[in-house]
């Protein structure tokens, strides 16, 4: 496979296999061609999966996992897009089953795959916005309500005073009600505990 790739594509290729599965990154201008080219001339019949990579700090990665089912030999195939306009040609006049792949990839990660036939939200609600794939989307749910469980000494109502409680995976710093909230205490010097009374031990006479 690695070897009609490269008689194909050439240098406009990086051709690459690790654990029988053969990489192939393209130019978005090769895309749809290397996609027809893994069908039709590799055997790579069977669409398997297409989805997004963020890759800062310039561009999207859009991967897609192809399968001969005769030779039982695996092909992703991998281009990149610039940030400021992601755009890429669809792949569904190829594989019919990037349909749903590419309307998860769009409303996930923003990358507008042109000549869908109905490129629209397939996961989100109506009247969701931003993008959550995307490393720079804030994940405020995570902030919203708090985490199920008790994470940190004392969270469960039990045990000693919580330490300070760090943000969230997908929270950056100085954002939401983190931002204002107060610092913890210090814990102040030990106290001394002393006895105002004897204890029974204490007077006792020689005789004990």
């Amino acid at each position: 496979m690695r070897a009609a790739v490269e008689e194909r594509y050439g240098a406009r290729a990086e051709v690459s296999e690790s654990f029988g599965e053969t990489t192939v990154d393209v130019a978005p201008a090769d895309w749809l061609d290397l996609l027809t080219f893994a069908r039709d001339g590799l055997g790579c019949a069977f669409f398997d999966w297409l989805t997004g990579v963020d890759d800062p700090p310039g561009a999207f990665l859009v991967v897609a996992h192809l399968f001969d089912p005769v030779r039982h030999v695996h092909l992703l195939a991998r281009t990149r897009v610039p940030r400021e306009a992601p755009v890429l040609a669809s792949a569904t006049g190829v594989y019919r089953g990037a349909d749903w792949h590419e309307r998860e990839t769009f409303e996930m990660f923003g990358v507008i795959f042109e000549g869908h036939p109905n490129l629209r939200p397939l996961l989100l609600p109506d009247g969701f916005e931003g993008h959550p794939l995307r490393k720079e989307f804030v994940l405020a749910s995570r902030v919203a309500k708090p985490w199920p469980g008790a994470k940190e000494p004392g969270e469960s109502g039990q045990g000693s005073p919580s330490r300070r409680k760090t943000l969230p995976p997908g929270v950056p710093a100085g954002w939401g009600p983190q931002a204002a909230a107060s610092p913890a205490p210090t814990r102040g010097p030990r106290a001394v505990h002393r006895r105002d009374a004897p204890g029974p031990e204490d007077g006792k006479d020689a005789d004990g």
